[in-house]
């Protein structure tokens, strides 16, 4: 494994900066950065943290959050103890799957809210109302678009290729 340079490194922080934006930690985003462009893809916990100059315990505790969402994957090699971690195969659709899985359940809170505002003044039901309304929308129009992108992926992916990826339809949010 070679040392990141300067600009690799100035994009694993740009990544981090736009991940800190959306809630994550800057370290997780930083992990993210460098995953996306490290050289082997799977590194290890020791690789990981001296390439980003972190502890390994901050390694260890960004990992427990990046598995759950799928986009990141740990596993061992054959024949070692430690273990090495990469972006998934298809970690950018499952995650994005999961989250959109999410829309029914929100708007379904919504609802719940708008049928507690029954009889409220529309001033104190408008912001609810609102986002009652987008999930209603995503709920609806984001089916089709998941059906687009999974087609779009099968035409660009050659047989027995990686380029878009294992998924199924069950991913589907």
């Amino acid at each position: 494994m070679t040392e990141p340079t300067s600009a690799e490194l100035d994009f694993v922080d740009d990544v981090a900066a736009f991940f800190t934006e959306e809630g994550l930690p800057y370290i997780a985003g930083r992990v993210v950065g460098w995953l996306l462009i490290c050289d082997p893809a799977e590194q290890s916990a020791a690789q990981l943290a001296s390439a980003l100059l972190i502890s390994r315990s901050s390694i260890s505790s960004t990992m427990r959050l990046l598995t759950p969402s799928g986009l990141v994957t740990g596993f061992r090699k054959r024949g070692e103890r430690q273990e090495y971690f990469r972006i998934a195969e298809d970690g950018w659709s499952r995650m994005l799957a999961a989250r959109y899985a999410k829309t029914s359940a929100f708007r379904e809170v919504t609802e719940r809210g708008l049928a507690v505002l029954a009889g409220a003044a529309p001033e104190r039901t408008a912001r609810l109302a609102g986002v009652a309304e987008l999930y209603r929308f995503l709920e609806a129009e984001l089916p089709a678009l998941w059906t687009r992108w999974e087609q779009h992926r099968a035409a660009r992916t050659p047989v027995g290729g990686e380029v878009g990826g294992r998924g199924s339809s069950a991913e589907r949010p």
